[in-house]
């Protein structure tokens, strides 16, 4: 048998009888593709944003914020969805609260400050 003659023969069976089972292998593939993304994508997503939202509602005046735009505060004020930010004293910044990002701690950055100052240290020696 020529291979064009097994081609033919393999296309006139997916044609004809194979082709329930393969609608039916095609649907498992799709669910399993969107389980696998879901998994990948869709939940770790929902996940941080319901942690950024938790976050947000727990602020209170006294919290030392991080805004979208990189701009570190602390918060003076709440009214529904704003923050008042004092940046220095007797500067204040209204900010909507969606544009808040992150807490801020000095310790964490004093912590990276001090790694990078005991490196060269470490290099004299």
């Amino acid at each position: 048998m020529h291979s064009t003659d097994l081609l033919t023969v393999m296309a006139a069976q997916q044609a004809g009888g194979g082709q329930g089972g393969g609608s039916y292998s095609m649907i498992i593939m799709m669910v399993v593709m969107f389980g696998i993304m879901y998994f990948i994508l869709i939940r770790p997503q929902q996940k941080k944003m319901k942690e950024h939202q938790n976050m947000l509602n727990n602020l209170q005046k006294g919290d030392v914020v991080v805004t979208r735009g990189g701009v570190i505060g602390k918060i003076t004020g709440i009214q529904d969805n704003v923050f008042t930010l004092e940046l220095q004293e007797k500067v204040r910044v209204r900010v909507l609260k969606s544009f808040i990002e992150s807490k801020f701690s000095e310790s964490g950055a004093a912590a990276k400050t001090d790694t990078k100052k005991a490196e060269p240290a470490a290099e004299q020696k």
